[in-house]
């Protein structure tokens, strides 16, 4: 490094440097003028002393800035890059281009530092999923993200003497994007090293599994099951469908061609009520490279049956239909409707809800199904009577001294916690066209309980347009407007679809269907089937007697894998329920059982979750050196074999882009501010006094 220093004037003129050393020379003389009993050479001396401290001083009253100049070199970076994922180890090429096992190619890479020499700065990483410092010969990687490799090493040494990125891999990738479109933003050169054999192997796989989560008990359903085989031409794929080590679909598949893929459907019944667990397999065939790809396992859901919800009204409004639709996009839900006069016949305790659009009159039917304990939702409207819609429930009030309609626009609020709309209906909603709403004074349900709040023209008010509440164990919505099918039909005109309004009946009703068949003590996994390395999150919910959620006492949970082992837990309280990281688990199939004591009753629920293996380094075995060469190219650069890593030395010292920057840094500063400046003062002043001391002029 080398610094250099110089004084600028700024705003002042140079020219008033001579003044200062001309007011140090008067100063000085003035001072040692007279004939004093100092000799010749000391008056002469501590003259030019006084003369050299005064001038400083007055140089330093100007304020001179001092410019420093330093020049740095870096040594151009070489940044090796080594994929370390198990495709590179499973599917490494013995042909003499291969270089030999991946553990050798990985010793022959090591040695460029050595054969760089100090002239360059070489660096060292592994990569699968993440990027890590130094090279590794483990090749244990289960995914292989090259681009985010690739991102990571630039953002790491951004703004730096990048000379060359050496990249060594197999050019396969299961995660993230192209890795060409992040190597482009590289400015340098990026040799790399084809790892791997570009010639198929022979395998049998599954590719995906497309299915429905859930399905009603007594119903066929079908499962399609995407079957791949590679370089097995003239072979039969069985693909076999179990539950529980119970065959209950098979089929044979024969295989036509070398790069072979086919959609299977398979259909099953549902026949038992629950959480039901499936595996699809592929028998394995003779030669075959990897037999890690040929098994999956899904979990669906059996329903005893759709959830029913009434529909009561007053007399016909295209409303009606909006909110069938709506609900029924759902196909967990069926709508039955009915007119208030035959509602005397229906018991409303063999629906799971049931809606009162615009209600007018027969208060013993409203009394009814308010006693049933039934969940309600309330519509009101022009039609709706009002003050026995007030004693029917006690979440909102309306007090209307006459019969008149408001044209109210919707606001969605912030505070609103009983389920989640997603940002785009909410942004919707608020653009949608006005519903009529009885003109009056409304009251303000519990704080939380408002979804949708009422705009009128440009002023947003407090007043409730649509909220839910629980009263005494029962749950209640209510939505004080109507003309749903203006929002129906300016949602379709502008988005072509109708998703808002299906959120928001859907999520409505499942909100106040909840507590119908509702399970005093439920745990769940976050899903059925977890990754080989993701962490194992359960939820636990715990209600009261008046069927309120609460997390007050301990819950315990206990996993027990196939080997027989147990994992014991204790889980954390989040919100009003309970959550349960367990961390990564080993792979393998799960039964939990869970336990809590609430008062003097205590409550169970157990279930079943899968860690599988990642298989995603088998199911690629021709490696991608077509990549890997159009990466090198658009860099100025060249894709090499193993067995030519020692050519790599040579070309990256005959790459003239690759050399040593010197940077200059630049930097001002008042002339007050340096220290050595006092230090100077310091020790001229010391050094006159001293001297006048000792010849005794003090």
């Amino acid at each position: 490094m080398l610094f250099l220093f110089s004084i600028t004037w700024g705003t002042v003129s140079g020219w008033w440097a001579p003044v200062c050393l001309l007011s140090g020379l008067v100063y000085a003389w003035l001072f040692y003028r007279q004939p004093v009993s100092l000799g010749k050479k000391f008056r002469y001396l501590l003259s030019a002393i006084r003369a050299i401290t005064v001038s400083f001083i007055a140089l330093l009253l100007l304020s001179p800035l001092v410019k420093s100049v330093s020049y740095n070199s870096q040594k151009p970076l070489i940044l090796v890059l080594q994929d370390n994922s198990q495709s590179v180890a499973m599917f490494n090429k013995s042909a003499p281009e291969g270089g030999g096992t991946p553990g050798k190619f990985v010793n022959d890479l090591s040695r460029l530092k050595q054969q760089l020499g100090d002239q360059y700065d070489v660096r060292e990483f592994h990569f699968n999923k993440d990027l890590s410092d130094g090279l590794s010969a483990t090749f244990n990687g289960k995914q292989t993200d090259i681009s985010k490799a690739l991102h990571q090493l630039n953002e790491r040494f951004v703004n730096q003497n990048i000379g060359a990125v050496v990249l060594a891999t197999d050019g396969l990738y299961n995660q993230g994007s192209d890795p060409q479109y992040e190597a482009s933003s590289f400015k340098n050169s990026i040799y790399t090293i084809a790892l791997g054999d570009t010639i198929p192997k022979r395998d049998l796989l599954i590719g995906n599994v497309n299915y429905n989560k859930t399905a009603f008990l007594g119903n066929d359903f079908v499962i399609e099951v995407l079957a791949e085989a590679n370089q097995a031409k003239g072979e039969t794929m069985r693909l076999t469908v179990t539950e529980d080590g119970r065959q209950v679909g098979f089929q044979n598949i024969p295989v036509n061609s070398n790069a072979y893929e086919k959609i299977v459907p398979v259909k099953l019944n549902a026949d038992k009520k629950g959480v039901r667990k499936f595996t699809i397999g592929i028998a394995p065939v003779k030669n075959e490279i990897s037999t890690q790809n040929n098994t999956e396992t899904i979990y669906v859901e059996v329903l005893d049956a759709r959830q029913n919800v009434l529909l009561v009204y007053n007399s016909p409004h295209p409303d009606i239909s909006v909110i069938r639709q709506s609900i029924e996009s759902n196909k967990n839900y069926q709508v039955k409707t009915s007119l208030l006069s035959d509602l005397p016949a229906i018991k409303p305790g063999d629906y799971s809800m049931v809606i009162l659009y615009q209600l007018n009159g027969n208060e013993g039917a409203l009394q009814t199904i308010a006693k049933s304990k039934t969940p309600v939702w309330y519509i009101v409207g022009a039609q709706t009577d009002l003050p026995a819609f007030g004693d029917s429930q006690k979440l909102i009030k309306i007090s209307a001294g006459r019969q008149e309609m408001q044209e109210v626009f919707a606001q969605p609020a912030a505070d609103f916690t009983a389920f989640t709309l997603s940002d785009s209906s909410r942004k919707k909603i608020a653009v949608f066209p006005p519903l009529l709403a009885p003109y009056g004074s409304y009251s303000s349900p519990p704080a939380g309980s408002m979804l949708l709040k009422r705009r009128i023209g440009s002023v947003e008010t407090t007043y409730p347009l649509l909220a839910f509440g629980d009263e005494e164990g029962r749950r209640v919505g209510i939505l004080t407007g109507e003309g749903l099918w203006r929002w129906q039909l300016a949602e379709f005109q502008t988005y072509g679809n109708h998703h808002t309004l299906e959120e928001l009946f859907s999520q409505g009703v499942q909100y106040l269907t909840a507590n119908a068949n509702r399970q005093r003590f439920t745990v769940y996994p976050a899903k059925n089937v977890f990754d080989e390395g993701e962490n194992v999150i359960l939820n636990a919910e715990l209600y009261n007697d008046a069927l309120e959620l609460i997390n007050t006492p301990d819950v315990r949970i206990n996993l027990k894998n196939d080997a027989g082992k147990n994992y014991s837990f204790l889980f954390s309280r989040s919100g009003q329920s309970y959550q349960l990281d367990a961390g990564a688990l080993p792979v393998g199939e799960y039964t939990y059982s869970a336990t809590v004591q609430n008062g003097a009753k205590q409550f169970n629920a157990g279930g079943q979750l899968t860690v599988k293996a990642l298989n995603l380094e088998s199911r690629q075995s021709a490696a991608n050196h077509q990549l890997l060469n159009a990466i090198a190219k658009q860099s100025g650069a060249e894709m090499l074999f193993p067995i030519q890593i020692d050519r790599l030395a040579g070309l990256i010292r005959k790459n003239e882009n690759i050399k040593t920057v010197v940077y200059e840094d630049k930097r001002y500063s008042d002339l007050v501010d340096v220290k050595w400046v006092f230090v100077l003062l310091l020790t001229l002043l010391s050094l006159e006094w001293f001297l006048r001391k000792r010849e005794g002029e003090i």
